[in-house]
């Protein structure tokens, strides 16, 4: 339990967990840029007979999508580590520490719904 009777500690903890939303929402973009790739080198050789709908980038576009959703779920449950050690104290009054772990939750299932979608459309030409 934290011993600093300081409400900054709190506001630390909630920058901390933000920022790991800001960190998982980049490698989520770059996920999506590298996944679409593929579907983009398909458009300059379009005499290519075979689908590039599951090549490389794809997958490392896949993996990077699952990384970030994981980042995210992982910093919500240290930041309720956190949360668990400080004391009343600590958190100011009606201050609503669920905003930040609302927000990582919604970023964390919202990579994994793009992550299925892309599963199962693949990198289709429209």
């Amino acid at each position: 339990m934290s011993d600093l009777n300081d409400p900054r500690v709190l506001f630390a903890a909630e920058r901390t967990l933000l920022a790991w939303n800001r960190t998982s929402l980049t490698l989520m973009g770059f996920g999506f840029v590298i996944e679409r790739f593929g579907l983009f080198i398909e458009m300059l050789d379009p005499a290519r007979t075979e689908s590039l709908q599951r090549n490389f980038s794809f997958w490392i576009g896949l993996g990077f999508i699952v990384l970030g959703s994981f980042v995210s779920a992982s910093a919500v449950i240290q930041f309720r580590t956190v949360l668990r050690t400080l004391n009343a104290a600590e958190i100011p009054r009606n201050y609503r520490t669920s905003l930040g772990v609302l927000t990582n939750l919604a970023v964390a299932l919202l990579g994994i719904a793009l992550t299925f979608y892309l599963f199962t459309q693949g990198a289709r030409l429209p």
